[in-house]
């Protein structure tokens, strides 16, 4: 059987894109690696790829030079949970506080992991969580 590696990209899809990328580029410092008007791409810890995608702007097959990218959408808040290391769960808890950003939940694992929980103006759940959480984090 062949073995998948790791997740390299994941998505959310957002309402108003420029009211997304100003969040996820002020509130969490995330420098958009490429950007058009259907999604912006910011690289997370130099190991995966988070994707935020305009509502809507990818029902149709993108055409690029070296292939093609099928149609995809979503609706609904979804789940999306970045890893902090256990110094910065304070510094992040202040940032957070300071942009006015809600925290809206706090969770102390069993293995001594702690995630805090938030929203983003798309009602999408983001999660910090430090290791200590999962078997493999």
């Amino acid at each position: 059987m062949p073995r998948l590696d790791r997740v390299i990209e994941t998505a959310v899809y957002v309402d108003d894109l420029r009211r997304a990328a100003a969040f996820y580029e002020d509130v969490l410092d995330l420098p958009a690696m490429v950007s058009d008007g259907r999604f912006r791409a910011y690289d997370i810890g130099g190991e995966s790829v988070f994707l935020v995608f305009q509502r809507g702007a990818t029902l149709e097959e993108v055409k690029l030079p070296g292939g093609t990218i099928p149609p995809h959408d979503g609706h609904g808040p979804l789940h999306l949970a970045f890893g902090i290391d256990a110094d910065e769960l304070p510094k992040w808890e202040a940032r957070l506080a300071e942009k006015g950003v809600p925290i809206e939940a706090r969770t102390d694992w069993p293995k001594g992991g702690k995630s805090i929980y938030f929203r983003d103006p798309d009602n999408h759940l983001l999660e910090l969580v430090t290791r200590g959480t999962w078997k493999i984090y």
